[in-house]
């Protein structure tokens, strides 16, 4: 009986080191993943960041006063631009403010690009929007076909309302 016992402690043992090998081995291949999930994103972010702030800058120039400003940080990457203009009916004065912010989202847990717009023209907000998809299915063109439409739509909006 000992024979047996010590030869079905030896399998045991032998199974759970494999076990914990092949348990090791997929959280190598996940950390592994997610490192080319993080640079992936990074690659994006940078090539569409890019794109924003060309774009918005463009829009810029066809409104003038309109002040250009690039955000990074928390809130994402991309540009921003803005005015305030004075408007003055029946002795008073009004300030009305216009701003269009695109920027690509920080990674999170859910491994996602984001691109989040929001456009206010005139103290009003005309649209605030998100536009994602997983990281492994990421088309840039997609996402670079938004982001101009969304310059547009709000290029039309402020220009309707001057």
């Amino acid at each position: 009986m000992s024979d047996d016992l010590e030869r079905r402690l030896d399998a045991a043992i032998a199974r759970g080191q494999r076990r914990g090998e092949l348990h090791r081995e997929a959280e190598r291949q996940q950390q592994l993943s997610e490192e080319e999930l993080r640079r992936l994103h990074t690659s994006h972010r940078l090539a569409l960041s890019e794109r924003i702030e060309t774009a918005v800058a463009r829009l810029a120039n066809h409104f003038p006063g309109f002040r250009v400003e690039t955000l990074y940080g928390e809130k994402g990457w991309g540009a921003a631009c803005w005015r305030d203009n004075l408007d003055v009916q029946g002795g008073r004065r009004n300030s009305l403010y216009s701003r269009l912010e695109l920027v690509i989202r920080p990674l999170n847990d859910y491994f996602v690009l984001e691109l989040k717009g929001k456009g206010t023209v005139a103290n009003k907000e005309v649209f605030n929007r998100s536009h994602f998809d997983r990281l492994q299915e990421v088309d840039r063109e997609t996402f670079e076909q938004m982001i101009d439409a969304w310059v547009v739509e709000y290029a039309e909006r402020y220009a309707s309302s001057q």
